[in-house]
This record gives structure tokens, C-alpha cells and sequence, in this order.
């Protein structure tokens, strides 16, 4: 079975949730289970831009890359992050590979809006180097970084890069491990289970905002690409992999409609 999760930048700020979650994917891969790994990292890339002067501008949720910032997300998301996540694997004894979207043109972007600068919308991603790592026993960690055919780099928000790259790998199942514990509705309440119209009130009515909206975006584009199951789980759970795995009812679950199971 093929799996993408994709990890938010919170969760991998501390040696100590990097090394458990490290080695929960690797228990997850060594048992047989093809995984793909996809991270962000906002918080690191906001504390590093501040400690350079550099004022963090936010459109809608997503981060205005000017060339100075795009060189920061270089460093820090497809370098600091991407490689403290590998070398936590690496210490569990898991063979992870590090890698962006712009390796292989592994995740094609083009740019959003001249607004946001060097930002990009991923148009698709090609699965034949992961399909390659993964059948020789390799987990990838692919950092939200995309590129273009004139070798163009963009930083693209890990949601919807999670669902450009679990879809071409015809990911059976799509974990988001956030630092929430799931999907809130106006009675603040989590809902378990979730439709795509249920997501779409949600957004509109302006409950669901900035990170979760993109987050439901995303989840959305993924279904509709054909990914099994889609979970936006709490991260920050001990166990939360095999939970997720087992079908232990935690986080939300997205469905296209009440009734119709997930293809997991």
C-alpha cells in the first residue's frame, strides 16, 4: 500500500518530535508499507526571515516571496528542515532521501499571481523517481519546494503540493499531521468525518481560514484526483501513524459523501 503523510513545519521544530514521528513513519516503512513524506516549514522560515530584518507578508494564507525570501525558503525548507527530518530517519535506521520538486521536475509549478511573487501552483507532479526509491526500499522527504521547465524555483504551500505528489503516486491514503486535532465546525466541535460540500460551507462561511482552508483545498484536490482516504490528524499524538493506519477514529476523515466509503 502507498501512503503520502505530510508533516506542518510545528511538528518537526523539535529534535524531540522530529526523532518520534521519525520513528513512527520508519516503523510504518520498514513493515512494508510504501511511504512518501511531505513537509513544510513556515514557523523556521518566519523565525529565520525575522532574525534578518525580513517582514513576513502573508496573501490569503500564503507567504509573498519576494527573491529574498525564495532564497531563505531554499535554505531552510529544502535545506535545515528537510535535512534535520532526514537525519532523524537515518538515526531510526530508516534509508530517507531528501528531495524537492524541483529534483527530476518531481512537482511542476507555475507562478500563482505577480501579488505573490515566486510563489507556484502545482500543475503535476511525475512519481517515477519515487516509484524507483520506494520499490528499492527508500523513503522520500520532499521538501515544498517546486520548480518549472526554465528551472524556475517556487515555494509552493506543502498542502497542495502533499496533493499534487499523493496523487501521482496513486496514494491509496493522505495523512495531514497537524498541530490540531482536526477539522473544527462553528459549534467547536471536531467533526470525525467530513464531505467536500461540508468543507466548501466551511470556507465560504469563514470557519475554516488560513491554514485549514488550504488545508481542505488541498484535501479536496486530493479526492478528486482519486486518492483513497484523506485525514487531517493531530500529529503531536504518540502513535498517531499506527492509529491512522489501523483506522482508529482520530482527526477528521475526509469523504466525497456520507455513505460512500473511503478506497483504503
Amino acid at each position: 500500500m502507498k501512503v503520502l503523510i505530510k508533516i506542518g513545519g510545528t511538528l518537526l521544530d523539535s529534535a524531540e518530535s522530529r526523532q518520534r514521528l521519525a520513528a513512527e513513519i520508519g516503523q510504518a516503512a520498514q513493515s512494508g508499507l510504501e511511504t512518501v513524506v511531505v513537509h513544510g516549514g513556515g514557523k523556521q522560515m518566519t523565525r529565520f526571515l525575522e532574525e534578518r530584518g525580513v517582514e513576513s507578508r502573508f496573501v490569503n494564507g500564503l507567504r509573498v516571496t519576494t527573491p529574498e525570501v525564495l532564497d531563505a525558503v531554499l535554505k531552510i525548507f529544502a535545506g535545515s528542515v528537510n535535512q534535520e527530518l532526514v537525519a532523524a530517519f537515518i538515526a531510526k535506521g530508516v534509508q530517507a532521501v531528501g528531495l524537492t520538486g524541483m529534483d527530476a521536475l518531481l512537482t511542476e509549478a507555475r507562478q500563482m499571481n505577480a501579488e505573490l511573487g515566486f510563489v507556484g501552483q502545482p500543475l503535476r507532479s511525475d512519481a517515477r523517481l519515487l516509484n524507483l526509491l520506494l520499490k528499492t526500499g527508500y523513503v522520500p522527504v520532499v521538501a515544498c519546494v517546486a520548480g518549472d521547465r526554465q528551472g524556475q524555483f517556487y515555494n509552493v504551500n506543502a498542502d497542495q503540493m502533499a496533493a499534487s505528489v499523493a496523487s501521482a503516486m496513486q496514494a491509496e491514503k493522505l495523512f495531514f499531521l497537524t498541530d490540531v486535532d482536526g477539522v473544527w465546525g462553528k459549534e467547536k466541535v471536531i467533526y470525525p468525518t467530513i464531505t467536500i460540500d461540508k468543507c466548501k460551507n466551511l470556507i465560504e462561511q469563514g470557519i475554516a481560514s488560513a491554514g485549514m482552508q488550504a488545508k481542505l483545498e488541498a484535501a479536496i484536490e486530493a479526492l478528486r484526483l482519486g486518492v483513497g482516504e484523506v485525514v487531517i490528524a493531530p500529529g503531536g499524538v504518540t502513535g498517531i501513524v499506527d492509529r491512522l493506519l489501523s483506522g482508529h477514529p482520530i482527526g477528521t476523515r475526509l469523504v466525497a459523501e456520507i455513505g460512500v466509503p473511503s478506497n483504503g
